[in-house]
């Protein structure tokens, strides 16, 4: 019972990414500055290493025996999620779209979380 409680802040990321995920389009504000600097694919960026990181961080806390496998499991699995999160922003959400490119962010967020909780979330 105690493991689960390290998975609780993951828990609650993903609830929070969902929701931001699939927030009208019409929420969201329009500004031209924010599309020179491509802040939208910053925000995927960091939300998708956030997912990895506190995934993997419950994974290191609860005492896994091989962190490093499910680490790259959990990458896959955010990956796919973004996939995921783009069809429904295409087919269930109001004023958004499905983006290529925010699937390339979601995927290099992921992995920059999986780069960054192999080197920190180690056993030594």
């Amino acid at each position: 019972m105690k493991r689960i409680l390290f998975f609780i802040p993951a828990t609650g990321w993903i609830i929070i990414c969902t929701i931001l995920l699939t927030l009208p389009g019409s929420s969201f504000p329009k500004e031209d500055w924010l599309d020179k600097i491509w802040f939208d694919k910053w925000v995927h960026i960091g939300l998708f290493a956030a997912i990895v990181v506190t995934w993997c961080w419950g994974v290191f806390k609860s005492g896994s025996e091989n962190p490093a496998r499910l680490y790259l499991q959990i990458t896959m699995l955010a990956s796919i999620y973004g996939i995921a999160m783009e069809y429904v922003q295409k087919y269930l959400v109001v004023n958004r779209s499905f983006d290529g490119a925010d699937i390339i962010a979601d995927a290099a967020g992921a992995y920059i979380g999986y780069l960054f909780s192999r080197k920190v979330f180690r056993k030594k």
